[in-house]
């Protein structure tokens, strides 16, 4: 719901969830405090897609595609905008915590070959994210399994022919 509709009211979201606002406000004691707690379940969702991956350890091309598959799970799961929580140091170094295994990882794939040096800097890092948005958006009824093959082909092989 907040996805759809970011200055969704704590009434309505109470409707939505079928309790009365009194439950939402018993558990959280202002709409940013339900913020909070649901920005901070995607952090957490985040960082078990990327524990879970291994991407430090796995060889690169399942790395890449177990993280590109838990990461549409969690988009879809938790289909929210970070960027709002930004101004909170510590969101923000978790998220910039989680951002560093992803950049490390993508200078492993460069490294052994599987995406091609010589990109401007960040660019591999800049696009994955933006591939895995789109397919969560515009695929929405591909299983993340699938939904992975498309982005991590794409990403490896873009969309001309060979």
């Amino acid at each position: 719901m907040l996805a759809a509709d970011p200055g969704a009211s704590i009434a309505s979201i109470a409707a939505e969830a079928g309790v009365d606002r009194r439950t939402v406000y018993r558990r959280f004691a202002s709409r940013e405090d339900l913020l909070a707690a649901i920005y901070a379940s995607r952090l957490a969702a985040i960082e078990a897609a990327i524990e879970d991956a291994r991407l430090r350890e796995a060889p690169v091309a399942v790395a890449l595609h177990r993280y590109v598959e838990n990461i549409i799970t969690v988009n879809r799961t938790w289909p929210v905008d970070l960027t709002r929580m930004l101004a909170d140091e510590e969101v923000r170094a978790r998220r910039d915590a989680s951002a560093h295994e992803v950049d490390v990882f993508l200078d492993r794939a460069v490294t052994e070959g599987v995406l091609r040096p010589g990109l401007p800097a960040g660019w591999a890092s800049a696009l994955l994210p933006q591939l895995m948005h789109l397919v969560t958006r515009q695929l929405p009824e591909l299983s993340p399994g699938r939904a992975a093959d498309v982005v991590v082909d794409t990403l490896l092989r873009g969309v001309g022919t060979p």
